[in-house]
């Protein structure tokens, strides 16, 4: 058996996901998806989690009708500004969404069939959570922080400062990099991300 043509019995890799904001993880993800992967995009299924009623009301007598938006959805402007600055609120909320969206990625990757090529954990706080443990490798997505200022500021309105204020919450990005099994550089055309994805995949093993 080559690296390039891995055997299709037993379990498929798991495969972790991380890179600082907008590297473009989620792009990364998509890619995999459409080579035969199943992904569980850990920000998603807290979203959905956090849209929950029961969740939504702990939220509630939290922090006040405030977190809440006019249409009865959670206000997650509201909800940042009471995490990201305030280590015990954000504990108070990773306990209570992180078993969830646990139970949802256990759930997605337990009805995988036999020719899915690998299970990926797309999560920004993979190794903060400890989730790099239950991956047979991890991917660092990287990108300029240049490039990565330009994405943020068109597709989510966000400034430097708040790019700032929510990586002062993670783990170092150097770290990030220095503890993933490898990096792939997002800075390029397209067709070099996905040719560099495709490699990637192609040398894991299934287990």
């Amino acid at each position: 058996m080559t690296a390039s043509t891995p055997h299709r019995t037993g379990r498929p890799p798991v495969i972790g996901l991380t890179g600082g904001i907008g590297a473009g993880k989620s792009t990364v993800a998509r890619i995999l998806e459409g080579m035969g992967c199943v992904v569980s995009d850990s920000d998603r299924d807290a979203a959905a989690v956090i849209e929950t009623p029961e969740v939504l009301e702990r939220l509630k007598a939290w922090w006040g009708h405030e977190i809440v938006g006019p249409d009865g959805t959670p206000d997650r402007r509201a909800i940042a500004a009471r995490v990201f600055d305030d280590p015990r609120e954000r504990g108070r909320l990773e306990n209570l969404v992180h078993p969830l969206v646990h139970e949802r990625r256990r759930q997605r990757f337990a009805e995988a069939d036999s020719d899915t090529r690998a299970l990926v954990i797309d999560a920004p706080l993979l190794f903060e959570a400890g989730l790099d443990e239950e991956c047979d490798a991890v991917i660092f997505v990287d990108a300029s922080r240049e490039l990565r200022l330009e994405r943020v500021r068109s597709e989510r309105g966000w400034d430097e400062s708040e790019i700032d204020r929510r990586e002062a919450a993670q783990l170092p990005i150097d770290e990030k990099r220095r503890r993933a099994t490898t990096v792939i550089a997002n800075n390029a055309a397209a067709d070099r991300l996905e040719m560099d994805v495709r490699a990637f995949l192609e040398s894991m093993p299934r287990h």
